[in-house]
């Protein structure tokens, strides 16, 4: 199948061809099975083709399959918005707008802060992905491949240290980095909002540390600046809970929302506090296939399949499992490129270093080449993509589960 009208700026990790999917399995069109760690980046939570999701987009299909919410209202809109707003787990009354995508509810998310505040600047971290169009690119914590040869970047964008203990960075750290920062680079009452990822994707599923978060938001409220969570690729259960913001013991003033929103259809959202939401004028806000009504309809039968219980469950189930395995690797020395667990919940990260702590890039791509080959699909990330992202569906059966990590573990002890 000839790829020669697709433009090679367009990157992909496995030269395969993918034809069918079930749950966490996916076929190519030799008919090769394969088990999916990768899940669309985060995308399918719910796994490929979840019955629920399935039959709510034939049936809406059969009825509307798109109208522009901008030109005239329509129901699968309306009932997903109150059924977002109810799935949010904050203490305000929430309002938001659908988007097309994850990257656009960044975008739209700017906006608004803006429109709110009448401040510009905007405080992201090392580390961070927000998206690829150009005002999101700018947010990035990382130079390649996202922002190079792009030009001057709309702004003005700062980054901090992200604490984590999974990147050695402290607390202290980073607020001290944040102490020079308004004494040195810009007037905090300049600054309209920061943009923090509670669990890095991108960045090698970092977690945020709980004392910074908690110091920031008490920040952003003396300094009456906004606090947007990215729950993009964390959101919708990846971590054992609706949102990873949880974990931290505060509330976003918006959350931007994507992936596992709607079981594979595009959509994004951004939510927040209602008045944050009503700031700018009557058509500030909008798109012609933004909240399409099959994307609606997935997104809804999503919600249904999503309740607390199942979350809690499924993810305790997997990081049960993969927990359970990384520490038996380490205790055996399977390979002496076997570092770190990174990561919370059902949202795991296996970094591979050298002998002297290093990151070992190279073995990852080998690792990637090896696990394909044997039927597995990863996904790299981190700086020096040098950590192994782990993003089976939730839904995955236990079975599964064991028959890939039983294909990770001896790709590991392969590694030269």
């Amino acid at each position: 199948m000839s790829r020669e009208t697709i433009s090679q700026s367009i990157s992909t990790v496995h030269p395969i061809n993918l034809s069918v999917g079930k749950n966490a399995e996916v076929w190519d069109t030799t008919g090769k099975r394969y088990i999916d760690f990768v899940g669309g980046i985060g995308v399918l939570n719910l796994g490929h083709c979840h019955p629920r999701i399935v039959e709510a987009i034939r049936e809406q299909a059969t009825k509307l399959t798109h109208y522009a919410f901008n030109a005239a209202p329509h129901a699968p809109y309306i009932e997903l918005m109150g059924r977002l707003s109810a799935f949010i787990p904050v203490g305000y009354p929430v309002s938001g707008m659908l988007t097309n995508s994850g990257a656009e509810a960044a975008e739209n998310a700017l906006k608004i802060v803006r429109g709110a505040t009448g401040r510009t600047a905007v405080i992201a971290f090392d580390g961070a992905f927000h998206g690829r169009t150009l005002a999101t690119l700018n947010l990035n914590g990382k130079v390649a491949p996202y922002k190079q040869k792009v030009g001057v970047l709309p702004g003005p964008v700062y980054h901090l240290p992200f604490p984590s203990r999974d990147n050695g960075v402290t607390c202290d750290e980073a607020l001290k980095a944040m102490e020079r920062l308004f004494s040195v680079e810009i007037d905090v009452e300049d600054v309209a909002c920061f943009i923090i990822e509670p669990v890095q994707g991108e960045g090698g599923f970092l977690t945020l540390d709980i004392a910074f978060a908690q110091a920031l938001r008490r920040f952003c409220d003396d300094k009456n600046i906004l606090l947007i969570a990215d729950e993009i690729q964390s959101g919708f259960g990846r971590t054992g809970q609706r949102f990873a913001f949880s974990r931290l013991g505060i509330e976003p003033d918006l959350i931007l929302l994507g992936k596992s929103i709607a079981g594979g259809v595009p959509l994004g959202a951004v939510v927040g506090r209602k008045a944050l939401l009503d700031t700018l004028p009557k058509g500030g806000l909008g798109g012609t296939y933004s909240g399409n009504p099959i994307a609606c309809a997935a997104a809804l039968a999503t919600l249904d399949v999503m309740t607390d219980e199942h979350l809690q469950a499924w993810g305790a189930q997997q990081e049960a499992a993969i927990v359970s395995r990384h520490e038996s690797w380490r205790a055996r020395q399977l390979s002496p490129y076997l570092g770190r667990l990174t990561g919370v919940g059902a949202m795991r990260g296996i970094e591979l270093a050298n002998a002297d702590g290093t990151p070992a890039p190279q073995q990852l791509a080998q690792l990637l080449n090896l696990a394909r080959d044997a039927g597995l699909l990863l996904m790299p990330s981190g700086k020096s993509r040098h950590i192994v992202r782990l993003l089976a569906p939730l839904t995955i059966e236990p079975a599964v589960l064991e028959e890939g990590l039983d294909i990770l573990e001896a790709c590991l002890a392969k590694l030269d």
